[in-house]
């Protein structure tokens, strides 16, 4: 039996196939696309074409470029695509210190803190903090300055990781041992975690840079977010998320002062943010950091807030606001690690890690 003498490859039809074949799949050498008319082939075009050919052009791309997303049939919310393989893990030199959690992934002492009980530094650490802070934003200027459309973010995570290195400290993202990444990288509808890969950045993207490192026994951990091309710096949602999620950092910096609540910092951000009509994103908020990563406090990036305590001189914390062009709800990817907005709109990140003199 032939293959025309099949059923027809329409969806919604029941009938015996003709002798019409889709020109489309002879082209890319498909085999069985027959159908009974071409009512029917014009009928289930869109479909047939997602269905078929998409398929058939994301393999043969992939198996042309060695490149391919592992999740195909996950439903996407928005446009960004994983492109892997991811790159191998990029080396450490022995003789830069590295956190107690550097093998295992878990900061033992950080997980036997009191929630209840924050470190307060003393001048010493101050300076310490002082410093590693310094070098985080000279990494995250290199970083930035090589941001155009057409490179990769795996391209990105590389600059970062000689950085780091070059400047004694240890690269320190959230999940090293599972993504050996030296940096986040979100672009568009990622809200953070983006994992970096062989994606092309593209002109209209916007996308948050997130540098996290270890020197001299301290932390520090700061992210921006920017445009990417000349087409997103005139996309006036890409503007109004970007400078408003900067601007409402800005405005939670300027209250920081021994006695001010904790609370008070998700108020003015949020009050910023609905005026601009985005929404703060809930679940991730700033933390204490100082040696380790992320000790108390939680610092809420919302309104009406319960955070207990004030400000206090020694204290050493970031503030990372989240906002989105639509809800404030994320789902993850099927790598459980990077978090996207369910609507798939847009969402910004600005974060700086900051203390208060003893």
């Amino acid at each position: 039996m032939s293959d025309h003498e099949n059923k027809c490859s329409g969806a919604d039809c029941n009938n015996k196939a003709g002798s019409l074949q889709c020109p489309t799949c002879l082209k890319l050498g498909i085999k069985g696309s027959y159908f009974c008319a071409q009512d029917c082939f014009k009928r289930n075009w869109s479909t047939h074409k997602a269905n078929i050919h998409k398929t058939k052009s994301d393999t043969n791309r992939r198996v042309a470029s060695g490149l391919y997303n592992p999740f195909l049939a996950y439903p996407f919310s928005g446009s960004v695509r994983p492109v892997y393989p991811l790159s191998p893990r990029r080396t450490v030199p022995k003789s830069i210190k590295h956190p107690d959690w550097a093998e295992t992934g878990i900061p033992k002492r950080e997980m036997r803190l009191s929630r209840s009980k924050w470190d307060l530094l003393d001048m010493k650490g101050q300076e310490g903090m002082r410093k590693v802070c310094r070098l985080a934003r000279e990494v995250l200027d290199i970083t930035a300055a090589a941001l155009k459309p057409g490179i990769t973010t795996d391209y990105l995570d590389e600059i970062c990781h000689n950085a780091c290195v070059e400047r004694q400290s240890y690269p320190s993202p959230l999940n090293y041992n599972r993504f050996p990444k030296s940096l986040c990288t979100s672009p568009n509808e990622i809200v953070c975690h983006g994992i970096p890969d062989q994606r092309i950045l593209l002109d209209g993207d916007i996308l948050n840079l997130d540098i996290s490192l270890y020197h001299g026994g301290y932390h520090a951990d700061l992210n921006e977010t920017y445009y990417i091309g000349d087409k997103a710096k005139a996309d006036p949602d890409a503007i109004r998320l970007i400078e408003t999620t900067r601007e409402a950092l800005d405005m939670a910096i300027a209250i920081i002062k021994p006695g001010t609540p904790i609370r008070e910092f998700g108020k003015i951000i949020e009050k910023h943010a609905t005026s601009r009509g985005l929404t703060v994103v809930k679940t991730w908020g700033g933390h204490g950091i100082n040696s380790e990563f992320h000790p108390p406090p939680w610092i809420p990036h919302y309104a009406k807030n319960k955070a207990v305590g004030t400000c206090k001189p020694g204290m050493t914390f970031t503030i990372e606001p989240i906002l989105t062009l639509g809800t404030d709800r994320e789902m993850y990817w099927p790598d459980d690690w990077t978090n996207v907005t369910v609507d798939g709109k847009r969402a910004a990140q600005f974060g700086m890690s900051r203390f208060l003199r003893g």
